[in-house]
């Protein structure tokens, strides 16, 4: 009859609408499952890859693990240019003189005297043949935004000095203070950095100190290498000072990781674990802890080669990695980076450097000094045109001196978000 339904007709109705719902509820279940899963695997699958096998494991103090390496299993021999390279353990030619085996790692009468601040060493150390690896945890991996991302810098993480467009930097989230030099050929740089625990307001932020030695265009094809010290909580879970390396060859694309997170950073020392906390480090109006670092080309072989301190020779980027930087780099800067994500719709309160201000100076402000660059000769020079820049100077700012101890120095940092920096 027109109008009536039958009561058998609307119960199987709702049962098939339940069925329905159910099979949706399980499916989509399944999906979630399946996902995790997936991501389960490729995020084993990249552990295995990054965590090689060790001859021992040091637990530090904090929370690392610290992986002895053989120096031929190390990340670096995934790279498929790398498969038969021959290991250079030491360079052709030093900055400072013809190369010696002193400086590969400092002489024995000097090595109880030479402080390495790094917290690892004090529950052990690596013996010869082998390298320090900081080990990737699951944890560090679930952080990033993806497996592929891990270890890697966001796009647009280098001052631009010149730009003519400083609103584009700042909407990249990254703000800078530093001081550079360009407009000629340099074959490395120096300085000596002194080492902070900047206060980090969000996780996905990160402040960071050190030298970028930069060729080709801020555009798809910038090459960098990049070392110094970083508070990065997304990328080690915690607030500790490490050390750190970087490069690419790509703009921060596809190519390049920090520390030893992809192929490419050669390590030779057994001493220096790229990634590990550094301690002590300065306090404010109190001990002031600096650490030294030198990059520079071999004009021999052509690669490019780092020493932490006056004795530690860490490893090499060979030249293939990069196009521009095979032959030299055109512009040398210094200074310090933080990650400023406004979450709030406010400058961050992420610090930079100490968290003071250039001028309160000494035992306050932070700085680097004795700042050089490699000449063609492969000497080491004062930089000639320093320049420097900040895209906000009321939130980090930057000024430079010289004196005959110091030489070219400058003192850097502030406190992010404040009355003037709002």
């Amino acid at each position: 009859m027109g109008g009536v339904v039958h009561l058998s007709t609307v119960k199987l109705a709702r049962g098939f609408l339940v069925c329905l719902f159910l099979w949706g509820f399980v499916s989509l279940s399944y999906a979630a499952r399946s996902g995790v899963s997936k991501q389960k695997f490729e995020v084993k699958k990249h552990l295995n890859r990054l965590n090689k096998p060790a001859v021992k494991s040091i637990q530090s103090p904090d929370g690392d693990i610290i992986d002895c390496v053989p120096i031929s299993k190390q990340p670096a021999f995934d790279h498929p240019f790398l498969k038969d390279h021959k290991i250079q353990m030491k360079p052709n030619y030093h900055p400072e003189g013809l190369f010696d085996d002193n400086k590969v790692s400092a002489s024995k009468s000097n090595e109880k005297e030479m402080h390495i601040p790094q917290l690892w060493h004090r529950y052990g150390k690596c013996t010869e043949g082998t390298i320090p690896v900081r080990r990737t945890k699951e944890d560090d991996v679930l952080r990033a935004s993806s497996v592929k991302r891990y270890g890697k810098k966001k796009r647009r993480s280098v001052p631009l000095p010149k730009s003519a467009e400083p609103d584009l930097i700042n909407q990249s989230g990254h703000q800078h203070a530093i001081a550079y030099v360009e407009g000629d050929k340099y074959y490395g740089a120096k300085a000596t950095i002194n080492v902070w625990e900047p206060k980090i307001q969000q996780q996905n932020e990160f402040s960071l100190s050190q030298i970028w030695l930069l060729g080709g265009s801020f555009g798809q094809d910038l090459n960098s290498i990049e070392a110094g010290w970083q508070v990065s909580p997304d990328l080690y879970g915690d607030n500790n000072t490490r050390l750190f390396t970087y490069w690419t060859s790509d703009a921060y694309q596809a190519t390049g990781c920090y520390n030893h997170l992809c192929s490419g950073f050669i390590q030779i020392n057994s001493d220096i674990a790229l990634g590990a906390s550094i301690s002590p480090v300065s306090g404010y109006r109190n001990s002031q802890y600096d650490i030294s670092i030198l990059i520079w080309k071999d004009p021999k072989e052509g690669h490019w080669w780092m020493q932490f301190g006056n004795g530690y020779v860490l490893g090499y980027w060979p030249s293939f990695l990069f196009s521009y930087l095979t032959e030299s780099a055109s512009m040398i800067e210094w200074g310090g980076e933080v990650v400023n994500s406004q979450s709030d719709g406010q400058h961050t309160s992420t610090q930079m450097g100490s968290g003071r201000f250039p001028e309160e100076g000494f035992s306050k402000a932070s700085y680097f000094r004795n700042i050089q660059v490699v000449d063609g000769s492969n000497n080491l020079k004062a930089p000639k045109g320093l320049g420097t820049f900040t895209e906000q100077s009321n939130c980090y700012d930057v000024q430079t001196g010289s004196n005959d101890d110091w030489g070219h120095y400058f003192y850097y940092g502030g406190p992010g978000k404040n009355q003037k920096c709002p």
